[in-house]
């Protein structure tokens, strides 16, 4: 059993391509989606062990890894004390004809938001509005209308200034990127992206946001090319598809105290060194987030980490941030 639960947000500074495994009509190599939503998600798995990697390739103690993530070798010996649940949508960008792009989300992604927040400790002031419905949208700044209207790759949308909306999206813009310290503030790289998300979040209607993160990914042709001739190979060509840059998720991480077996130490000798003091859930997740220098432990929060496939072409790069709780207080 858990106790202790944090939220992680996950922004994309690249394209992500968390396969799926199965082709599905034109393109090859599908990106991970929700069966009932068709929302873009990240499987907790991946992002784990994404994670465990990301902490052995800065130097974490291997042994202590074992501890917090499980072993690799012997996995029935005892399971981690770490877990991560699937990632789920926040906000999809969309082009816009003002302002680039645009962070679209929908109320079914606020709500889902909203719940993992709270199931995380936070106490949140902001409710989500009614469903603007088709062919409309709600916006946080008026400044990106045009003519009362949004226009969003080749469709006109009514639109309506909700304060309410900007509440939310104030709120995220403080709790779901990287922040730095004022004195740092000429320096910080993800003001300008904070301060994006706090003017041109656009709340869509349940199908108009869905049809966009069904069709607005990013899918790259492939060629397979042949060693001894260095031309491509025929019937090589196939497609993959990213998780566009910008897009913005939140997953949930679960700790528990260490389930490590204690034993009395090498073939049972008395005097053997004891086994390190076990772990409580709130030092576990801490460990996790926050890092420890004398472990040589990275912390996740705030952490550059590669997530998915294509490292090698710098697909899949994305900054965590975790947001602090009611319960880390």
């Amino acid at each position: 059993m858990f106790q202790e639960t944090r939220a992680l947000f996950i922004y994309c500074l690249s394209p992500v391509h968390m396969g799926a495994g199965t082709a599905i009509g034109m393109i090859d190599n599908p990106i991970q989606r929700e069966r009932h939503t068709e929302y873009p998600t990240m499987a907790g798995s991946g992002l784990k062990g994404a994670a465990r990697h990301h902490v052995i390739a800065s130097g974490g103690d291997r042994s202590l890894v074992d501890r917090i993530f499980g072993p690799e070798v012997h996995a029935s010996d005892h399971a981690g004390a770490i877990s991560f649940a699937d990632a789920q949508l926040v906000a999809f960008p969309v082009r816009s004809l003002r302002r680039a792009f645009v962070y679209a989300t929908s109320p079914t992604a606020l709500a889902r938001t909203r719940r993992a927040l709270a199931l995380a400790g936070h106490d949140l002031a902001w409710t989500i509005g009614d469903d603007p419905g088709s062919n409309r949208c709600r916006v946080a700044d008026g400044q990106i209308l045009t003519d009362n209207g949004l226009t969003l790759e080749a469709f006109k949308f009514e639109a309506t200034i909700d304060a309410w909306l900007g509440e939310i999206a104030g709120w995220l813009a403080k709790h779901a990127l990287p922040q730095t310290a004022e004195d740092d503030a000429e320096d910080d790289e993800f003001r300008f992206f904070r301060d994006k998300l706090g003017r041109d979040l656009v709340l869509l209607s349940d199908e108009d946001f869905a049809f966009f993160v069904r069709n607005s990914t990013v899918v790259e042709p492939h060629v397979r090319i042949r060693d001894a001739t260095g031309t491509a190979d025929e019937g090589g060509l196939f497609y993959t598809e990213n998780l566009p840059p910008e897009s913005l998720l939140l997953t949930l991480l679960f700790a528990s105290e260490e389930r490590r077996r204690d034993t009395q130490g090498k073939q049972g000798r008395d005097d053997a060194e004891p086994p390190p003091k076990k772990l409580t859930a709130r030092e576990v997740i801490d460990l996790v987030l926050r890092g420890d220098s004398d472990r040589k432990w990275s912390r996740l929060d705030g952490a550059l980490m590669q997530v998915g496939g294509d490292a090698t072409t710098g697909r899949g790069q994305v900054i965590l941030r975790a947001p602090e709780g009611e319960n880390e207080r």
